[in-house]
């Protein structure tokens, strides 16, 4: 992709390209799984190398100014390939409120032996420095989920950096409209691209992109060896989706600004959580380090606590009561019903991935749930 196209050009023409054979622009489906040998491709087996991963894989690069990309069978199983290639008992720093993917999945192999992990609160600068010295990998999240703390990238990759530790940043919830960390310090970039790159809630995939193709091939021939492929529909689902990507993602980032700013006037809102207020905590290091937005999510600690919160979910007409999130349509979910955000979460506390519906729906749909669940409010509990 030429250096000089923004962002929205660069989305809107991911993939694309004449087919060598046939001419077509959109990329076709490769479903063989083996390949003639001599072909002029060098292909050989579907398990090591597919023309329509490649195509999805430079889309990636371009469009977070990376040298290279792997994909991957989900977005776990990319960060899972990353801490596959660190050595045995490796050192490596996480967020302690961050995905409870990533916390679960350093937590096992931390437990097995397999690494050190070093759990730290990433929105602390100074806590990430400490935290970092003598660690192989240090992982960030530009915005935590589900708290959306905000953590200084630049800062922390540059801590990391200087003590010899790499640094790979989960840009799941900015994606390259928001935020290219490999600008900022990074070694590796992750996505869900089952989140925003997909947008369509009809997928599961993952990826890293790196700075250094040794990076990208060492990851490659761990994918190879470990078979976590990706599916070749879900990945023409990708480059499809990330077409897309830039005009889903600002309206979703302005229709989340949007409902943020009125649940700050609502009194069944106890709390509202959305960098994009100038009332966060890291409002001003939110609107030095992102580009254009402030994400689509937003976080609502609602007065009644856990059973309050799980009647709005049920009380909703427009809004899915669904986990995951970045699709087109709009969720809500109470993240305190899950095990590892529990004991993150305000008993209230509810998760809104907004999608792209006229804001003004949305709200009324919103406000009418709260509305109807008053008579629901009480202490509750939280399920085990």
């Amino acid at each position: 992709m030429a250096e000089e196209w923004t962002i929205a050009t660069r989305a809107a023409h991911a993939g694309l390209g004449a087919d060598p054979l046939t001419g077509a622009i959109v990329p076709p489906l490769v479903l063989s799984s083996i390949f003639e040998h001599g072909n002029p491709g060098g292909y050989e087996y579907g398990r090591e190398r597919n023309p329509l991963w490649e195509r999805l894989e430079a889309a990636l690069a371009g469009l977070d100014e990376g040298a290279a990309a792997v994909v991957f069978s989900s977005g776990v199983a990319a960060i899972a390939a990353v801490l596959g290639t660190l050595p045995p008992g490796a050192p490596v720093v996480g967020p302690h409120n961050g995905y409870s993917g990533t916390r679960r999945l350093l937590g096992e192999l931390d437990a097995a032996g397999r690494i050190e992990t070093r759990l730290v609160d990433i929105a602390d600068t100074g806590a990430v420095a400490a935290a970092v010295r003598g660690a192989a990998l240090c992982c960030l999240e530009p915005i935590t989920n589900p708290q959306l703390t905000v953590c200084d990238v630049p800062a922390c990759a540059a801590a990391a950096r200087a003590e010899g530790c790499r640094v790979l940043v989960d840009s799941t919830f900015t994606t390259p409209r928001a935020m290219r960390p490999l600008r900022l310090g990074a070694d590796l970039v992750v996505h869900s691209l089952t989140k925003y790159a997909g947008g369509h809630s009809d997928l599961i995939l993952g990826a890293v992109i790196t700075a250094d193709p040794a990076d990208a091939a060492a990851l490659s021939s761990l994918r190879t060896r470990d078979g976590a492929i990706p599916g070749q529909l879900e990945t023409w689902l990708t480059l499809r989706g990330l077409r897309t990507l830039e005009v889903r993602v600002r309206r979703q980032m302005e229709n989340a600004a949007t409902l943020a700013e009125r649940l700050c006037g609502h009194p069944e809102a106890v709390r509202v959580l959305y960098p994009g207020l100038a009332g966060h905590p890291h409002h001003e290091r939110a609107a030095r380090l992102l580009e254009g937005g402030f994400g689509a999510v937003v976080g609502v600690e609602v007065a009644g606590g856990d059973r309050r919160a799980d009647a709005v979910c049920g009380a909703t007409r427009l809004w899915s009561h669904a986990t995951s999130l970045g699709g087109t349509e709009s969720t809500l979910e109470r993240r305190g019903r899950y095990d590892l955000d529990a004991p993150l979460c305000a008993p209230g506390f509810l998760r809104l991935s907004v999608g792209i519906e006229d804001a003004g729906d949305l709200w009324a749909d919103l406000d009418a749930a709260l509305a109807a669940t008053r008579s629901a409010a009480g202490p509750g509990t939280a399920p085990s």
